[in-house]
């Protein structure tokens, strides 16, 4: 769980950070096809300096109090809806997250889903624009910019069956097997239809749940829904690796899209696959709502809880010595003999040189759902993980775990889901059209 979350940012040229764009004015890399946006109108105001309706104008809204901090990068930043991947994978991690898996209705076949995938589709494309909804908009998120929100939908194993589709139904998609760390909610696991939301603005990230929720209108329900934040953008110094509950630097050694096998790791390539030919440029996540047992863990002092993890609790760094990137030597000694980095420790047995290369990209979400029965805090982290094969990513490494991780008991997996999670949409297209109408 310490070694595999989201890279440091990537810049490539006009981008932002990592597929997140400047939009705050036309020109600047921003869709300029359907005009700047109210939303979008607003980002701008704030981050020039300008005033709207102070001067007497009748866009009154969009003035704002003299100490008020403008509409900052925070703010602008947006998501391509559109592209050759979902929205939600390569970003860089979100401060606020919301997980929620639907099941359609009774009656609800492939035709509802295939109207229902259009409408969330393209409320997606609005949110994400810093537009409002098509229809009914409840001004949450009438002030803000487009908060790089993102949005992005996936099929659980359920869905093929109810809409007739099980000869599209991709193998990588059985159930994932039993692990012994697993006490799973049946009521809070898998599910037909799966939706992630994330954005760096929390009243963001909710107007999206609200819309995708008012959109299923009659042909799907909620099953599950999970909710989940991460550090503010901005909050450090400088960029690091995220820190998860129990304080540790939880990502250092997630596959990087500069790796030259990156593609083939995390991404269901357009030809050559055992993959149906619908989920190419798509990609699996694996969702584990997962309790951290705090109260143990923070009983141990920070060299016990380094020594379960095998890195710094300061800075991330191998217990065999380096900065936080330094390749771990395994085979290290003490003076007495015994190995530096313990051989149950969590990030020796994840590393992917010790588990046939497998990897997985870690997009996750820490939780806090307030204090149980008992009296102990229900936290932990909501597991999300991306490759291009479940069965070679999630399930070896997860298998390595079950049979000595240090970790292991200071955890409990109590939710699970497996999703397939088709490649973008083009221009024009809703997200799974080549597979609700192949």
């Amino acid at each position: 769980m310490a070694d595999q979350s989201i890279p440091e940012a990537r810049r490539p040229e006009k981008a932002l950070n990592d597929g997140v764009w400047e939009s705050a004015s036309p020109g600047d890399g921003a869709s300029p096809k359907e005009g700047v946006s109210r939303r979008r109108l607003l980002g701008t105001a704030g981050a020039t300096g300008l005033v709207l309706g102070a001067a007497g104008g009748t866009v009154g809204y969009a003035a704002r109090p003299a100490e008020a901090t403008p509409l900052a990068s925070l703010g602008a930043g947006q998501v391509m809806f559109h592209g050759k991947h979902q929205p939600g994978i390569l970003q860089l991690l979100q401060a606020r997250g919301h997980v929620v898996a639907f099941d359609l209705t009774a009656g609800a076949g492939r035709k509802e889903a295939a109207a229902l995938l259009r409408r969330w589709s393209e409320t997606a494309r609005r949110l994400m624009a810093g537009e409002a909804a098509k229809q009914d908009d409840t001004d949450v998120a009438r002030d803000a910019g487009p908060s790089s929100l993102t949005i992005t939908f996936g099929f659980g194993y359920s869905f093929f069956a109810r809409t007739s589709l099980e000869k599209q139904r991709p193998v990588s998609l059985d159930p994932l097997p039993d692990f012994s760390s697993d006490q799973l909610d049946k009521a809070r696991s898998n599910g037909d239809l799966w939706v992630q939301i994330g954005a760096n603005d929390a009243l963001v990230a909710f107007h999206a749940l609200r819309a995708i929720q008012k959109d299923a209108g009659q042909a799907a329900k909620v099953r599950w829904q999970m909710n989940g934040f991460n550090r503010s953008p901005g909050a450090t110094a400088h960029p690091m690796t995220a820190r998860n509950l129990m304080g540790q630097m939880d990502g250092t050694r997630n596959p990087k899209p500069t790796d030259a096998d990156f593609d083939q790791r995390i991404f269901v390539p357009e030809s050559g696959s055992k993959d149906p030919a619908w989920m190419a440029n798509g990609s699996y996540a694996v969702v584990r709502r997962i309790r951290m047992l705090l109260d143990d863990w923070e009983q141990l002092s920070v060299k016990e809880q380094e020594d379960v993890i095998g890195r710094r609790k300061s800075d991330g760094a191998p217990l065999s010595g380096g900065a936080e990137t330094t390749e771990m030597d395994l085979e290290k000694t003490d003076k007495a003999g015994n190995l530096v980095v313990p051989i149950n420790a969590h990030a020796r047995i994840t590393r992917p040189d010790q588990n046939g290369g497998a990897a997985m990209l870690r997009r996750p979400f820490s939780y806090h759902d307030g204090i149980d029965a008992d009296g102990v805090p229900d936290a932990g982290l909501l597991f999300i993980c991306w490759q291009a094969d479940p069965l070679r990513g999630f399930v070896t490494v997860q298998r390595k775990l079950d049979r000595g991780d240090a970790l292991s008991k200071f955890i409990r997996h109590e939710a699970s889901g497996l999703f397939a999670v088709p490649g973008g949409a083009a221009e024009g297209e809703y997200v799974g059209q080549r597979l609700l109408e192949g």
